[in-house]
């Protein structure tokens, strides 16, 4: 069962879309009241049963889904941007988003595809990924038509027209390339997307052809964080909460502890994979029980850490197919 439509402040509601088959099981789409109608924070899954939520939640707020003027999308990941075109379509709302994640929802040809493909089975090799997962089934992006393109690209700092709100872009890249925060200062409120969550740790993954490095990018964003108002955040899942400085550094004092539990990893099996270290570190569920999918988020997550922790000297990498990792030696660190 999914939570109410909620009305959170005057002209501001958060709407449930259902995520089907994924254990998140929704995500909260924010209805904000402008003078003609509506604009959205994120959109929803592409699927029937997210759209009907959509369109019922919003007639909960007294309107009508043809009244929705402009979509603001927090990042490309098809539980906020997925439902976008049809939105569009429906209801000839604008949508807003940064460019760096635009740029990867261009239209793709069925050769596009396999060659998307390609390249992620080829980096999953690399990481030590066993065959079976290299063939299981993915999640593809939700991608725009031949032709179409974002109608608003926003930047750090662009503020949203919106009559009534005082809502600016923040980006904080990490979780994907582009992904944005909004902020409104004179109601001391931060839609958080998928940046920071009240509880768990947004998957931090090396995709191809997104960031080369993105926890560096993501741990960056966070350190941005502490330093913002403090206000009550209005995260993608999960729920409501204040303290923004205090769970940015909570995130950051997890990849602490993570990049420890790895490097520990490392030094009781040297010349170990990706693959093979995600098998003897923590996890919220126990690694064998996990689906295709979230065993790929979990070998490209500790792949990211590896990276980090390769540029802080701590590790290094010996190369080879697939990728093998060791601690870097006292004698290694002595200049």
């Amino acid at each position: 069962m999914l939570p109410p439509v909620e009305q959170v402040r005057p002209g501001l509601w958060s709407i449930p879309v259902p995520m089907p088959r994924n254990p998140l099981r929704y995500v909260l789409i924010y209805a904000l009241a402008i003078p003609d109608g509506l604009a959205l924070i994120d959109v929803g899954w592409n699927s029937e049963e997210s759209w009907r939520a959509l369109v019922d939640g919003i007639a909960q707020t007294g309107h009508h889904v043809t009244d929705v003027r402009y979509a603001a999308v927090t990042h490309l990941h098809p539980d906020h941007f997925g439902l976008a075109p049809r939105l569009r379509e429906v209801s000839g709302a604008a949508l807003a988003m940064h460019g760096a994640d635009a740029a990867l929802l261009g239209h793709h040809s069925p050769a596009d595809t396999a060659a998307d493909e390609h390249t992620w089975n080829t980096q999953l090799a690399q990481l030590g990924a066993p065959t079976g997962i290299l063939a299981a089934a993915r999640v593809d992006l939700v991608r725009l038509g031949p032709g179409e393109s974002i109608d608003v690209v926003l930047g750090d700092g662009t503020l949203l027209d919106l009559p009534g709100w005082d809502l600016r872009a923040v980006w904080t890249p990490g979780h994907t390339p582009g992904h944005l925060t909004f902020v409104d200062d004179t109601h001391g409120l931060m839609f958080s997307g998928d940046h920071m969550l009240p509880r768990i740790s947004p998957n931090i993954s090396t995709v191809p052809g997104e960031l080369e490095n993105p926890l560096h990018r993501y741990l960056l964003s966070l350190h941005a964080t502490t330093t913002m108002p403090d206000g009550e955040v209005l995260p993608a899942h999960e729920y409501r909460f204040r303290g923004i400085a205090d769970r940015a550094r909570q995130l950051m004092g997890h990849h602490e502890e993570r990049f420890t539990e790895i490097v520990t990893a490392l030094v009781a099996r040297p010349e170990s994979t990706a693959w093979e270290i995600s098998q003897h570190i923590s996890w919220s569920r126990p690694f064998d029980s996990m689906s295709d999918r979230l065993l790929r988020l979990a070998v490209r997550e500790t792949h990211a850490h590896l990276l980090v922790l390769a540029d802080r000297g701590s590790i290094r990498s010996l190369g080879g197919h697939p990728e093998r990792w060791i601690p870097t030696s006292r004698k290694e660190d002595t200049p």
